[in-house]
């Protein structure tokens, strides 16, 4: 007797998908080996907690759903000790942060939408409304790697956008697209559709510029939109690597030099950093890579010293 053609096809999806939830234990060997977390970003790990959690509750609701309950069962454990282990070697201020998220999403928010689907709504209605989370989730998590693809572009380097990752996302959301048309499950289809096509745009883009000649890291001349993106890529950077005390006391005696021997970063001026941790903070679904990113442009950069003679013209300024 010939085996099911869906029942083959997922299973083939739960070894890719696993590999890929997989894929940031590297990560986790060098956060637990330097005892730091470093500037890896955690919301990634929560954000993916909440939506494995999710898909598993609606393989449970699904009948036949037995494939999704396991990869996705699988997915959330290894998430859970991400989430763990970032927890234990996080700074103070982050981890009571992390807590209060990690409470509200992954336990008071995941709570709230089982009770309320088993109690509040019956028959199709409790696979409609879980399925319509599990795919604004997904999507948001297919959807991540695009400002990695934004660096290639703008940096014409393929450096920190890893062939394999991409690679597997590209299998991961082509199996799990026909798996769904298999089955029928437009839930399972939408999102994996979409993370099909970004996974083969993100190929393309690194077979265009796996042997392109990198782009300069600074430019002298002040460039149209180019410079003000670089600008905004330098806040963020500085927000992470100083801190947004230092960055504010860098302001200040921008200020006060008025343009005399300003202790100013290579690249381009520094800004309000409130704009910058905004944007990280609204990017639920960045990525490690974006932040080495950051890091890798401002490891090569200095910071000009201040002059011996800069207190003099200050005073004489006031």
């Amino acid at each position: 007797m010939a085996a099911d053609p869906s029942f083959v096809v997922g299973i083939i999806g739960n070894v890719i998908s696993i590999l890929v939830f997989a894929s940031p234990i590297k990560t986790f060997r060098r956060i637990v080996r330097n005892k730091s977390t470093e500037d890896f970003r955690w919301l990634p790990y929560v954000t993916t907690l909440l939506s494995t959690s999710l898909w598993t509750f609606y393989g449970l609701l699904k009948p036949g759903g037995l494939l999704v309950v396991t990869v996705n069962g699988a997915g959330a454990a290894l998430e859970a000790a991400y989430v763990t282990l970032y927890l234990i070697y996080a700074p103070r201020e982050t981890k009571a942060k992390m807590v209060k998220l990690v409470l509200a999403v992954n336990v008071g928010f995941l709570a709230a939408v089982v009770l309320v689907t088993l109690t509040a709504l019956h028959g199709g209605a409790r696979l409609l409304a879980v399925g319509v989370l599990c795919v604004a989730l997904t999507i948001g998590m297919y959807a991540a790697p695009m400002g990695a693809m934004r660096t290639v572009v703008k940096t014409r380097s393929v450096e920190y956008m890893p062939f394999s990752l991409s690679f597997f996302l590209f299998l991961n959301g082509g199996v799990w697209s026909v798996y769904s048309l298999l089955v029928k499950d437009y839930f399972i289809g939408v999102p994996n559709a979409i993370g099909f096509v970004l996974g083969t745009a993100q190929l393309v883009l690194y077979m265009a510029y796996r042997k392109a000649t990198p782009a300069p890291a600074h430019k002298e001349d002040d460039d149209d939109g180019g410079e003000e993106a670089a600008a905004v890529d330098e806040e963020e950077g500085l927000a992470h690597l100083m801190g947004p005390q230092q960055v504010e006391m860098a302001q200040r005696r921008v200020r006060l030099h008025k343009g005399l021997s300003l202790p100013k970063h290579a690249g381009a001026p520094l800004s309000s950093p409130r704009d910058g941790l905004g944007s990280i903070i609204k990017s639920l679904s960045a990525t490690p890579v974006e932040l080495h990113s950051v890091m890798h442009q401002h490891g090569h950069g200095r910071f000009e010293p201040v002059g011996k003679g800069d207190g003099d013209v200050e005073a004489n300024n006031k």
